[in-house]
């Protein structure tokens, strides 16, 4: 698959901060000497960690290269590595592993977050928030399209839920506190739709095809939105997005 793209991933990039400004809040530490920023992306989220804890020693991963040359520009007193979340072994305990919008690429979590959690001193914090928008249409008619047109399923899993988490993460030993919520974002059209997803969940669904089965693909996709997302008064479409939260605290 081909590398992320930075400026398209930005593009939201207001939209996609807030969510991790929001998680952040809720983490249970007054201090903290090492963070890492689990799948950092551009950086946008771990800037909000260097902003929160100046002193600590802030440590961005992603498999990114692209995405990697962007936070480090921008954040040239942070520490950057290119690593897979799979096979990532901090080299001491952590006071937090903090994941925005990454785990839902990374597949088994029952094997997953209680490797993380024990990265954790006792009494650190495991905060993810991840989008829960499986069954959204935006995700749904990627799966249509490519049934219609031939092509494997190439999307993420649905996450397990918020029942199976809380057990995953009580039973590594957390303290454990989970919500949804549903943003709605205000979009000038359904072109904007296929932006905001192109740059993250559309991907997977695009990296094998052509330039013409690309196209193929998109009018498809834009026909069914069309017929999935209605215009409001004022001509904007409201756009639903699921994300899940999960703060586990390591209990000693």
């Amino acid at each position: 698959m081909s590398d992320w793209d930075p400026a398209l991933y930005l593009h939201y990039g207001t939209e996609r901060t807030r969510p991790a400004s929001e998680l952040l809040a809720r983490v249970p530490l007054e201090e903290a000497a090492h963070v890492v920023d689990l799948g950092c992306g551009p950086g946008n989220s771990t800037a909000l960690l260097r902003q929160r804890w100046p002193g600590a020693q802030v440590t961005g991963v992603d498999n990114s290269p692209a995405m990697l040359a962007q936070a480090r520009a921008a954040l040239p007193d942070c520490h950057f590595l290119e690593a897979d979340i799979r096979t990532f072994r901090p080299e001491r305990a952590l006071d937090l592993i903090y994941a925005n919008a990454s785990l839902q690429w990374v597949p088994d979590h029952y094997t997953l977050l209680p490797q993380l959690v024990a990265f954790l001193k006792m009494s650190g914090v495991l905060a993810i928030q991840m989008p829960d928008n499986w069954q959204e249409p935006t995700h749904v008619l990627m799966r249509e399209v490519a049934w219609e047109q031939g092509y494997p399923d190439r999307g993420r899993e649905a996450l397990p839920g918020v029942h199976a988490y809380y057990d995953i993460l009580s039973e590594a030993g957390c303290e454990v506190e989970l919500w949804r919520t549903t943003y709605y974002h205000s979009m000038g059209s359904h072109q904007e739709i296929i932006d905001w997803v192109r740059a993250t969940g559309l991907r997977p669904w695009l990296a094998e095809l052509n330039e013409s089965e690309q196209a193929h693909y998109l009018r498809r996709y834009h026909q069914l939105l069309e017929e999935q997302y209605p215009l409001q008064e004022d001509g904007q479409i409201l756009l639903a997005y699921p994300r899940l939260f999960m703060v586990a605290r390591r209990q000693p």
